[in-house]
């Protein structure tokens, strides 16, 4: 008796002889709305990824060609804002689980790849005087290169080191350092500090410290919040603020510091494969902070292409700094002395 071709594996068909690519979806054939709501993005968005990504994904080697870039961007997009190889979305696009799988992992790859062209600080004066200037707009906190902060994403347990990996709430996660501006563009993102570190330890050995140190100190400062040390190029809140331009010192801090934890939820809400509602990701550490990067880089693509409406809180475990109101004392006199600077002249 004949087997219905519904029931062959679909690899069968991708990778036999010939490797011909195959029509399973066509964009042109749904509506925007649809797209939304099954792949978190409009046509247009993904129209933009397919021509960027493109020639990556169509390498040439039999697996590569056999699945569309189209295909395997709608396969990635649907994982990484549903969290999940669900049936339903193969059987919509037309290819198995496994094929998901290795979608998920070619546009992860594809994406980390460029994660410099979309993620970095702004090198010409008048770009940085620009982010300086909607950063004062905001609560009138002068000189501001960016606000920095942590935030835990949870994992699977790995198989080796895996102490380093567990949390202080005895979970494993990875431990992710992020900037963004005024908007919530994202201006720097380490994602795969393991979760055992405190916040202060990762800035310390972060690369971000590197640059600041050594090329992006100009005339101005990141916040951050009490759970880093204070530095001459970052700026954290006062532990007892006693004088009235202390508590406006504060104040000012504590409303433009809440830019990237509202940034964190977005790309929280946008991302589900992030938040922990359909369980931790289920990946190595390193192939984890790939899904994590490439996440922020599509975050940063969609607020170019105008999807910025920040999103309403949402509930997950993609977890806020879990030293955030830890007080660090700093002994570097020379930063305490530029934050009395700013005290004295701009919040006195």
């Amino acid at each position: 008796m004949a087997v219905p071709i519904a029931v062959l594996d679909c690899d069968l068909l991708l990778y036999g002889r010939g490797h011909r690519t195959l029509d399973r979806f066509k964009l042109e054939d749904v509506t925007d709305e649809y797209l939304v709501s099954t792949y978190g993005f409009p046509r247009q968005f993904i129209c933009y990824l397919v021509d960027l990504l493109g020639a990556t994904l169509s390498r040439p080697t039999q697996r590569s060609r056999a699945i569309s870039p189209e295909t395997q961007i709608l396969a990635a997009l649907g994982f990484y804002t549903s969290g999940s190889f669900q049936t339903r979305m193969g059987d919509a696009i037309g290819i198995s689980q496994a094929s998901m799988s290795r979608c998920v992992a070619n546009v992860t790859e594809a994406l980390v790849e460029r994660a410099s062209q979309f993620i970095h600080f702004p090198k010409d004066e008048a770009t940085v005087q620009t982010l300086k200037d909607d950063f004062y707009g905001l609560a009138g906190m002068p000189r501001v290169l960016g606000v920095v902060d942590c935030t835990h994403v949870a994992i699977k347990a790995p198989n080796a080191e895996d102490l380093s990996y567990v949390n202080r709430k005895g979970l494993h996660s990875l431990n992710c350092l992020m900037v963004c501006d005024s908007r919530g563009v994202l201006l720097s993102a380490e994602t795969h500090w393991p979760g055992s570190l405190p916040d202060c330890t990762v800035l310390e050995q972060a690369a971000l410290t590197s640059q600041f140190e050594t090329e992006l100190h100009k005339d101005g400062w990141l916040l951050g919040d009490s759970s880093f040390l204070l530095r001459t190029w970052l700026m954290t809140p006062l532990h007892i603020p006693e004088t009235p331009a202390e508590y406006r010192y504060n104040m000012a801090h504590s409303a433009t510091h809440n830019v990237i934890e509202r940034t964190f939820r977005t790309i929280r809400s946008r991302f589900r494969c992030l938040d922990g509602s359909k369980g931790t990701l289920q990946y190595s550490p390193e192939k984890s902070s790939h899904i994590i990067l490439a996440c922020c880089v599509l975050h940063n693509i969609s607020l170019q292409h105008g999807l910025d409406v920040w999103s309403a809180p949402a509930t997950g475990h993609m977890e806020q700094s879990e030293e955030e109101y830890e007080q660090m004392e700093s002994v570097d006199s020379e930063a305490c002395r530029v934050r009395q600077e700013l005290l004295l002249t701009h919040f006195s």
